[in-house]
């Protein structure tokens, strides 16, 4: 499943509209990347959201 394991963030639901106003569903995903990570002081491969990777919440293994 696209989710972040640290912020939760997942797949959102909604519709499509045209300029008819027909409705389709569509669906919003996470942009998720496996990362190797520093979790807990141990490394560790993780998914997680690059929004957590670029505001610094996960640290990258080096």
């Amino acid at each position: 499943m696209a989710k972040c394991e640290f912020c939760e963030k997942a797949v959102t639901f909604g519709n499509n509209v045209s300029h008819s106003n027909r409705k389709t569903s569509r669906m919003w995903k996470p942009n998720i990347r496996k990362v190797k990570a520093v979790v807990d002081g141990t490394h560790k491969s993780v998914y997680i959201c690059t929004r957590c990777l670029r505001s610094g919440k996960v640290q990258r293994a080096v």
